[in-house]
């Protein structure tokens, strides 16, 4: 029995990154830095199925949206401006290893003034885990034109599990206070044997939550609708691996094993550069 359940935590903790697109350099090993791992999880698993039954369709995903909150926060308190904002002074990214551009441009994943970033990441996924600390350090010094947005990945079975939970987690206000705990727990401490509803909303309620309001919550329909959204925004821009950028629902980004999470960011930067169009050609 033991056995089985550590094959399951196993399976989930794989999905969570996807399958890389095959025209691309490998994601990278984990860094430095980063919550620290077995180096088998770092090896993206089979592609996660991200057209499970009962997705929503496009329309009732549309329904759902709702103006940007929590997760959904640009830098705010950021002292930069955007006439402050130079050029990305990085290596130019290369189309088609470090980014796409998307054949049609997807409305973005929330509402709202800015460029729209948005990370599609899984709490299962070593690179999530990786980019996190990075990310932390990025969002501080965005400028005021940038809207940075969480989108949890919804490949399926266990992953919704935790994309209910970052909802969740966002509607009764732990989500700063846990969000970067949670990796740790799923990939460090490995707090979950099955990655249930059951299982995260008992971790949320040892981190400040009522624990049955919390699963009640976890299961409402507004989740259920956030879920949906989050999913259909993946299948819309293309998504099959965690993490994955989308900027301006219009380029995406990954990260690369030679320039690593710092270049995706780096790559990222170019982007909001060229959608606000003071970017060198590149």
């Amino acid at each position: 029995m033991k056995r089985l359940l550590l094959t399951a935590l196993l399976t989930f903790v794989l999905a969570g990154c996807g399958q890389e697109p095959a025209a691309q350099p490998a994601t990278p090993a984990p860094e430095t830095g980063a919550p620290a791992t077995p180096a088998e999880d770092a090896a993206p698993a089979d592609e996660a199925n991200a057209t499970e039954d009962g997705a929503a369709t496009d329309e009732e995903a549309s329904d759902s949206a709702e103006p940007a909150t929590g997760a959904e926060a640009s830098a705010e308190g950021s002292d930069a401006t955007v006439a402050d904002v130079p050029p990305p002074s990085g290596p130019p990214p290369r189309e088609g290893v470090d980014f796409e551009v998307l054949p049609t441009p997807q409305p973005t994943y929330g509402t709202g003034p800015g460029i729209e970033v948005a990370e599609i990441f899984s709490y299962t996924c070593i690179h999530c885990a990786n980019l996190q600390p990075h990310v932390n350090t990025w969002k501080a010094r965005l400028p005021a034109d940038v809207r940075f947005v969480y989108v949890p990945a919804a490949f399926g079975g266990a992953i919704d599990n935790f994309a209910r939970g970052f909802f969740a987690a966002e509607a009764t206000g732990l989500l700063d206070s846990t969000h970067d705990a949670m990796f740790s727990a799923v990939l460090v401490e490995r707090a979950f044997q099955a990655g249930s509803e059951e299982e995260i909303a008992d971790w949320y309620a040892a981190h400040g939550a009522n624990r049955e309001t919390f699963l009640s919550t976890m299961r409402s329909f507004a989740i259920t609708g956030k879920v949906n959204r989050a999913r259909q925004f993946g299948l819309r821009t293309g998504v099959n691996a965690t993490p994955t950028i989308i900027v301006a629902g219009k380029y995406k980004a990954t990260a690369t094993r030679d320039r690593g999470m710092e270049g995706l960011l780096n790559t990222v930067d170019w982007l909001v550069a060229r959608e606000r169009g003071n970017a060198p050609e590149f």
